[in-house]
């Protein structure tokens, strides 16, 4: 039988049946399947196994019974660690010993779900997992959250301790404990959570895991005899791990019969369903079609879906106190699910969490749509970003060369960089990034500023709006305590490296034989760029750098102008100190002179601070030979011709506009300057 043409003809049929008043013929049947009938009947049975499958694995995720887990069979545990000491594998394995994930070879990286984390080998994300574990006739609920390592993402590590009651303290028994290792481990500390400490790849060929317990009892106080030796990558011992969470991490102290009490302290967006809030249950209990209300927001929504990550999420009937899960409100907004948020049921309001410090951005950084035409979708895609990553901090800008954009507040640089190859993946969006600078304040003297301002003290995260000299009493720069882990025989090097950076020695100990732990207070600026590579070339790859916020000091701070033939360009502003105003000054004129196209006129490049000149570059102008149609013939005819070209310049330097093109602000602008 043929098809009448058109698509709509089966579905015009199919209505005509169906719908009330319609002709009430019965749909004709479908068209048969192509191919012979074997194949038909084999492909119909696939298609009905295929839904089978999908009916009973949505019924069996549905079964999922949390009230079997009382509190005190159940417990919250994060695993912390410096960059590379194996967390990730780690938790590998304790999926695969818990039946949560089958055993295969694939199993690299399974808690690493974003692209930009398996491209660069690194966790940017805390991943939560909940894992069944049967234990001398108990069943256990234990909740993992595997956590990134760099310093730069640290604030994702202590929002993952406020949901735990211990950590796994990983340290390569290789490599030994690096500058990571020391601030994780304090993080857990301050948030008073039992540590177990875990040597692992004890399978390599120069691993000395006695040294490394050596070291983990002198730096940390831990007993020898806690320490758990371990292969993740072969999966050595990784059994007695388990044993040690369940018997030496506490279960948590809730009360099922409470009130609802449960903190956001991690949030996703998905453009189908809104939000995806991960939630710790401190009191109570939730269940689908629960109404709860947003102590941030006083909003109230309806539960649509509760369950636990498994690693993939998992529904469940109900979620109950002490337990780790996620939660489906219909939240469509991004700006409604705040990360430190409590959550409560309707008509039972709880005393809210005390939530997080919110992060303090370190580098700030300018970001433009390559397109002004896609600034809408830039904005829409920052603001779902930035709901998974809380820690960055947003400011409308306004730039006369690349328009209307943004300037953003990061943790560190690798933060910055994540955070824009992410948009690229994730939102398909290009954007044109500025130098990085960091916050600097100043303290007004003149009593017209400080009312303007409504403030003494003001912070400038545009160097643009830095205020002159003589309206300030003093300027001030953020500095940081940083700590640096280095075997000894390169200490010589990174003392010299830290003295260019105007750093100030506070301590240095020796952790064993030879290796040394270095504490320095420096000005954020001078580590902001490239201190950390410069750090590790010198000491090839060894030295690892960890730092924390140590507030401000005072600084002989300059605002340092490029000028284009006497104009000033707004976007090329720099902060410098005053010693190496020469220095930076130089370097921007000579880049801005390698990408300005050359004009009929010369271009003058000039860095200025205030009124005086530090720094000059010429960009040649383009000469028409007007000799040219001089065959010998008196000198007078030549000098005559070529003072009317060198008048006609002057007259058209003075009315001449030099336009800079975006390309050329990409090249100054750019993060990585060429050294």
């Amino acid at each position: 039988m043929r098809l009448p043409a058109g698509r709509g003809w089966w579905r015009g049929r199919a209505l005509a049946a169906w719908v009330p008043g319609a002709a009430g013929r019965a749909p004709p049947p479908p068209p048969p399947l192509p191919g012979p009938p074997g194949a038909r009947v084999r492909g119909a049975a696939a298609a009905r196994r295929a839904l089978d499958r999908l009916y009973s694995s949505a019924a069996r995720q549905e079964k999922v019974d949390m009230s079997r887990f009382p509190a005190e069979n159940i417990r919250n545990f994060s695993i912390i660690a410096h960059v590379d000491h194996g967390k990730s594998t780690l938790a590998d394995r304790l999926l695969e010993l818990t039946g949560t994930i089958d055993k295969t070879k694939n199993n690299k990286q399974v808690l690493d779900k974003l692209q930009v984390e398996r491209e660069r080998g690194i966790t940017v994300k805390a991943q939560t997992a909940s894992l069944f574990y049967n234990h001398e006739g108990k069943e256990y609920l234990l909740n993992l959250i595997d956590t990134p390592g760099h310093v730069d993402f640290s604030y994702e590590v202590s929002r993952s301790l406020s949901a735990c009651q211990g950590v796994l303290l990983v340290v390569d028994a290789n490599e030994g404990i690096q500058a990571q290792t020391v601030a994780n481990f304090f993080l857990a500390f301050e948030a008073q959570l039992s540590v177990i400490p875990v040597i692992n790849k004890i399978d390599l060929k120069n691993a000395d895991p006695e040294r490394v317990v050596k070291q983990i009892e002198k730096v940390f106080d831990i007993p020898s005899d806690e320490c758990i030796k371990i292969s993740a990558k072969l999966g050595t011992n990784v059994e007695s791990v388990l044993q040690a969470v369940i018997e030496r991490i506490p279960p948590p102290k809730v009360h099922r019969n409470n009130p609802l009490k449960a903190l956001v302290f991690d949030s996703t967006f998905d453009q189908y369903r809104g939000v995806i809030a991960n939630v710790a249950l401190f009191d109570g209990v939730v269940a689908k079609g629960d109404k709860i209300v947003s102590a941030h927001t006083q909003k109230t929504y309806e539960v649509n879906e509760v369950g636990v990550l498994n690693p993939n999420e998992q529904p469940t009937h109900k979620l109950y106190a002490g337990q780790v899960g996620y939660l489906i409100a219909g939240m469509k907004d991004v700006t409604e699910a705040q990360i430190g948020d409590t959550l409560y049921l309707h008509k039972q309001p709880v005393e809210p969490l005390p939530g997080f410090k919110s992060a303090k951005p370190m580098v700030f950084a300018g970001m433009y749509p390559v397109d002004q035409s896609e600034y809408n979708n830039l904005k829409s895609a920052i603001e779902k970003l930035t709901l998974n990553d809380s820690s960055v901090t947003v400011h409308r800008d306004n730039s006369l060369a690349l328009g209307a954009g943004w300037r953003l507040g990061f943790l560190g640089l690798l933060h910055m960089e994540v955070f824009n190859q992410r948009l690229e993946q994730e939102y398909n969006a290009s954007v044109i990034l500025t130098t990085p600078t960091v916050p600097y304040k100043a303290v007004l003297s003149s009593a017209k500023l400080i009312k303007e301002y409504r403030e003494k003290e003001i912070t400038i995260i545009n160097p643009a709006q830095f205020p002159e000299k003589s309206k300030v009493s003093e300027y001030l720069e953020p500095v940081v305590l940083g700590t640096i882990i280095t075997p000894d025989e390169y200490i010589g090097k990174i003392m010299m490296l830290c003295q260019a950076r105007r750093a100030v020695q506070k301590n240095m100990v020796f952790i064993d034989q030879n290796r040394v732990m270095l504490k320095y207070l420096l000005p954020l600026n001078e580590i902001v760029v490239d201190f950390y590579d410069s750090l590790k070339s010198l000491s090839s790859g060894y030295a690892s750098f960890d730092y924390e916020d140590a507030g401000y000091q005072t600084a002989e701070l300059v605002k340092m102008d490029i000028l284009l033939n006497g104009n000033f360009v707004e976007e090329l502003v720099t902060i410098v100190h005053k010693d190496k105003a020469h220095t930076v000054g130089k370097a921007i004129c000579e880049r801005l002179k390698d990408s300005l196209p050359r004009q009929l006129f010369e271009i003058a490049i000039q860095a200025a601070i205030g009124s005086r000149i530090i720094a000059r570059e010429t960009v040649k102008a383009y000469r028409k030979n007007v000799l040219a149609k001089c065959y010998g013939g008196d000198i007078t005819r030549k000098m005559k011709l070529l003072k009317r070209q060198a008048e006609g310049k002057k007259k058209l330097r003075k009315v001449g506009n030099i336009e800079v093109p975006k390309d050329a602000f990409i090249k100054v602008l750019k993060t990585q300057t060429d050294k």
